[in-house]
């Protein structure tokens, strides 16, 4: 086959084969190869051992790193003329071995190229490219696989998930990334074997939900989780959404929904100088999870109609505990919960527009999440009623611009009570305590309510409140 391949590839192919040792290039590198595509990180194997390789990635690069080392991993980076750079990672061969009860390898070095191949996840990445020759190494028919965009393991799939279970999230991911099918073989496996995936860190699964969900295709990824299993594994409350159609099919099917709203969501995400940049976490993930509260709340009402009430204060604590317990970092859980908490929020503006008051505090309860979680609340908006889609978005625009005027008035961004604790002791005659607190707290609705007064004001207000709380 005839390559293009990366000038760094070739002279570090050159260097390695006068030390003695072979080095090919293999897995993404090697697919997007083929794919046509460029890719600034290149992953290497070799014969070489780490401490006998370790001395050449050194020399050849401006920055090194071996937190790979005990898996025989090591890299180097190196920037080139134009400001770019090429990250590099030499592996030695693997023939790993794996304990039933742990995803973790115990690492043991192979003595060749194609029983490193062998090993790896599926058909797509077990092709190599040996440098510098450039000899192409297809084992396992990967390359026709490409062309088929189809998902295999190079070996039988039990095998190979039984090994690796993390390997049934990266077909999925895949799927999302690339959308390509799974083999009908590989799928089954999957199924079969999805209690398996129990036994991976909730780290690396969900390190695998990221990369799908920040993919071209998301939505597709979601849905291959669901229908192989995985996701009642490791993410029950996502397959939950399929609830049967009441009878009279006057509600919608909540998966389906949630799936249309993923959609509308990313297709509202702007560029990466926006307020919502393009692939935005916090944005899909609640997208994906602002419903997950109405299998819960589900109730049959009388003459065939179906409720979810309170469905958004549910769906926020479901939502916090399961990405806690995929160990999402804090500030993200917080986020994503509090826009689930809040999706319902604005719907009322729709039948009756806002006072200014009710505008402050929609925007202050907000907070940095108002951009998001007005793209939510339109993402959200799936009615087929033209007329209903037509109000809403009328309604919300009208309420994007009443802030940016209210925003020419006043501070949003530094939105507090006309009166600070200082002034607030003084007027009172009070020392510092949990009163001055409630006190502070009253005169922030007062100023949310009112927008910004006079001192004077704020002052008879606060003693009007003062006395009519002690009288």
């Amino acid at each position: 086959m005839d390559f293009e391949v990366w000038p760094e590839a070739i002279e570090l192919g050159q260097i390695f084969e006068q030390h003695g040792y072979e080095l090919s290039l293999v897995g993404g590198p090697v697919r997007d190869l083929l794919l046509h595509r460029r890719s600034h990180d290149l992953d290497f194997c070799s014969s070489a051992r780490p401490e006998e390789f370790e001395p050449i990635l050194r020399s050849w690069g401006e920055g090194f790193w071996d937190m790979g080392r005990k898996f025989g991993t090591l890299g180097a980076v190196r920037h080139r003329d134009d400001g770019t750079e090429v990250r590099v990672e030499v592996t030695t061969y693997r023939s790993d071995r794996y304990d039933p009860d742990s995803r973790k390898p115990e690492v043991a070095y192979g003595h060749d190229l194609l029983g490193d191949l062998s090993r790896r996840d599926f058909t797509i990445n077990a092709m190599a490219l040996r440098v510098p020759s450039l000899e192409f190494v297809d084992p396992f028919s990967g390359a026709s696989d490409l062309v088929k965009q189809v998902l295999r393991t190079p070996i039988d799939p039990e095998r190979s998930f039984d090994d690796d279970p993390l390997r049934m999230m990266r077909a999925v991911r895949f799927v999302a990334q690339l959308g390509f099918s799974i083999t009908p073989d590989t799928a089954v496996a999957i199924s079969d074997m999805a209690q398996r995936l129990s036994i991976v860190s909730a780290e690396r699964v969900r390190d695998e939900l990221v990369k799908m969900l920040l993919s071209e295709r998301p939505r597709e990824g979601i849905e291959a989780f669901v229908e192989s299993g995985l996701a009642d594994v490791v993410f029950p409350e996502i397959p939950a959404l399929q609830l049967e159609m009441d009878e009279h099919h006057r509600h919608k099917d909540v998966f389906e929904h949630t799936m249309m709203v993923l959609d509308r969501a990313i297709a509202l995400e702007t560029d990466d100088e926006g307020p919502v940049p393009a692939p935005d976490l916090t944005l899909r993930l609640a997208a994906l999870m602002h419903d997950i509260g109405k299998p819960a709340t589900r109730r049959f009402e009388p003459g065939g109609k179906v409720s979810f009430h309170h469905h958004d204060v549910v769906g926020a604590k479901l939502t916090r505990k399961r990405l806690k317990a995929l160990r999402f970092d804090r500030h993200l859980v917080q986020d994503v919960s509090e826009l689930v908490g809040l999706h319902l929020r604005f719907h009322g503006y729709v039948d009756e527009p806002w006072t200014d008051a009710a505008v402050r505090r929609y925007v202050k309860d907000s907070g940095h999440l108002y951009g998001r979680l007005n793209r939510l609340t339109r993402a959200d908006a799936t009615t087929q009623n033209h007329r209903k889609a037509r109000m809403f978005a009328q309604a919300m625009d009208e309420m994007e611009e009443r802030v940016v005027e209210l925003k020419k008035r006043e501070d949003f961004d530094a939105l507090r009570p006309d009166l600070d604790g200082s002034q607030i002791m003084q007027i009172l005659n009070l020392k510092p305590g949990p009163e001055i607190g409630q006190a502070y707290k009253h005169m922030l609705a007062f100023r949310l309510d009112n927008g910004p007064t006079d001192e004077q004001t704020a002052t008879v207000e606060l003693r009007r409140w003062w006395n009519e709380r002690n009288g």
